[in-house]
């Protein structure tokens, strides 16, 4: 789905129910973005793969909290997991977009007057977020 001034007129087009089936996935997108919990999930995922006792540990969340996010979070192909030995590592699927997403955000709450910085783990451009350079892996090193 696109959102841009060359998709079709949604909100003129009659039909209800195809207005709201056009919106649905960017809905559900918001959606599992928009628990504060994911959101944390998604922002330590920044700094490389992670087991669920990694992110528990660095987040101070419970296990079956963090394991319920991660699986939404996988269900909305935001995040992938792979099995390595008895535990499964978790990353990001598209870290480059999802690094997008977060500077296009945080430049609609600058402008908005809610200006935050969403990851301090990735260098976004024109924002204070600083200390992260992505690399061509999907990775990144601490500058």
């Amino acid at each position: 789905m696109t959102m841009n001034s060359g998709s079709r007129d949604l909100a003129g087009s009659g039909d209800p129910v195809g207005v709201v089936a056009a919106v649905a996935p960017a809905a559900a997108l918001y959606r599992a973005l928009s628990e504060p919990a994911r959101l944390l999930i998604v922002r330590h995922l920044f700094t490389g793969e992670h087991r669920v006792r990694d992110l528990t540990e660095h987040l101070g969340l419970a296990q079956s909290t963090v394991s319920a996010h991660l699986a939404c979070l996988r269900e909305c192909g935001l995040v992938a997991s792979r099995v390595q030995g008895r535990a499964s590592m978790f990353s990001l699927v598209d870290r480059d977009r999802l690094a997008a997403l977060f500077a296009v955000t945080e430049g609609l709450l600058e402008a908005t007057g809610s200006a935050a910085v969403l990851c301090p783990h990735v260098d976004l451009p024109g924002s204070a977020v600083s200390g992260f350079v992505p690399d061509g892996a999907g990775q990144g090193r601490a500058r």
